[in-house]
């Protein structure tokens, strides 16, 4: 159903390219806000043309408000000995992310206050945040924590909370035929994270690329790269006006580990954008592993929250908490895979072009059954050797056409051949009784 042919599953450059944008996203300091936020949306702008945007700090968006920009200019802690046993500069992830600024020297109990670790993985620095509450803090390994000796600690946190600063995030639309809109989003505040979420935010980007290359899509497709939360709320109070056009949602992430294919179905898993993921794995003869609808997770709480009620899907590969790496320094570049980042990529690709190129028939009048034998349309299929399946055809489209359903799901509900389907909506749209919606404004 494609116009344009996909790459093949086993297409190695694009893996390799993937992989060598996820080395290039790692070491930047990304959080909220923040100047490598702003790097990272620079540099991958540097692959399709999205558009950085912004809003001030302080500003009202629903029930939230936007953050102060977080700058960190250095941090770290020095032992009795002398030696930083924790540095930004060593590791972002040393630093609680959005730590407020702090100097001064404490002894080894009031450090353990501020310390975190994983004692279950004592060589690991685990990720922290404390976005919305004001303190300071620092991430170390538990064998290093376990370790450290009785006497005053030199503490810098030389970080300031900025009320005049801006949350950024990037954008890409892309017009199709239709206002109709897919959007695809993926988050970008988390620091030195390969899987999650540079992964995600290299598959957006050469996606982004990609799609912009295409010619005479159906959909205008919306690329959004968002700070988590707090980023797709913002864009949401913005965009109120764009919700009702928006089709389908996905939301990507985790798209380099080693795991299998994962798709993390809509609030009530029955809308199309959770059956044509599932129909292209069943083409493609791919392991697809399935979750029900959860409001933990990413920014398909957003989209799907009951006042928008977006049809919001996640694909990702092992699903978040589900690996022990995650948020995790062991969520490094060694963890994610060429391959994997570049089937995650392939398969979103198919997924794309696929509820792109679907058509979603509209009857104009239905209430109740229109009388067909009057507009000759029993009498024009009465001479094939087939016609009560003719005849079936056409009420099942009728039925089905709520501008909900495409044609792959008539087919599919109906049990009958795809072409007796086309021809009966050609008949029908011959007589005017269906529309299709992807022909509105």
């Amino acid at each position: 159903m494609s116009r344009l042919s996909v790459q093949s599953l086993d297409s190695p450059s694009m893996g390799d390219r993937l992989m060598e944008l996820c080395r290039e996203l790692y070491p930047l300091h990304r959080s909220l806000t923040g100047e490598g936020v702003r790097a990272t949306l620079r540099r991958l702008a540097r692959i399709a043309p999205i558009e950085i945007q912004s809003l001030p700090s302080g500003w009202p968006i629903l029930d939230w408000t936007v953050p102060r920009e977080w700058h960190v200019e250095e941090a770290y802690i020095r032992s009795p000995h002398g030696e930083r046993i924790a540095d930004v500069q060593t590791h972002t992830l040393h630093l609680v992310g959005y730590s407020a600024p702090f100097e001064g020297t404490v002894d080894r109990t009031e450090l353990d206050r501020h310390l975190h670790s994983l004692p279950e993985h004592p060589d690991w620095i685990p990720y922290r945040t404390s976005y919305w509450r004001e303190t300071w803090g620092f991430c170390v390994p538990h064998r290093v924590r376990a370790s450290l000796p009785e006497g005053r600690y030199q503490v810098v946190v030389r970080t300031r909370l900025d009320p005049s600063g801006v949350m950024n995030w990037g954008e890409l639309v892309l017009p199709g035929r239709s206002a109709h809109e897919i959007l695809i989003t993926t988050h970008i505040c988390h620091p030195s994270m390969a899987n999650d979420n540079c992964s995600g935010m290299a598959v957006a980007a050469y996606l982004a690329a990609e799609w912009a290359r295409r010619a005479d899509t159906q959909h205008t497709v919306r690329f959004l790269f968002l700070p988590g939360t707090v980023g797709a709320i913002a864009w949401l109070a913005l965009h109120r006006a764009v919700v009702p056009r928006i089709r389908h949602v996905l939301v990507i992430t985790g798209l380099g580990d080693p795991g299998p294919l994962t798709l993390k179905h809509s609030r009530t898993g029955d809308r199309e954008v959770d059956r044509v993921p599932r129909r292209i794995a069943a083409q493609l003869a791919l392991a697809l592993q399935t979750r029900p609808f959860s409001p933990y997770g990413y920014d398909e709480r957003q989209f799907a929250s009951p006042g928008f009620a977006l049809p919001t899907i996640v694909l990702s590969r092992t699903p978040f908490g589900e690996y022990p790496e995650y948020h995790t320094s062991a969520d490094n570049l060694d963890f994610i895979r060429a391959d994997a980042l570049n089937e995650s990529y392939q398969f979103v690709l198919r997924v794309l072009t696929a509820l792109d190129a679907t058509r979603h028939p509209v009857n104009v009048m239905p209430f109740g059954e229109p009388q067909l034998g009057r507009r000759g349309l029993y009498e024009a299929i009465g001479g094939h050797s087939h016609t009560r399946e003719d005849q079936l055809a056409m009420l099942w489209v009728l039925n089905q056409a709520d501008g909900d359903h495409s044609v792959d799901d008539i087919v599919e509900q109906s049990g009958l051949p795809r072409e007796r389907i086309e021809r009966a909506l050609a008949a029908l749209e011959q007589q005017g009784l269906i529309r299709w919606l992807e022909a509105s404004p």
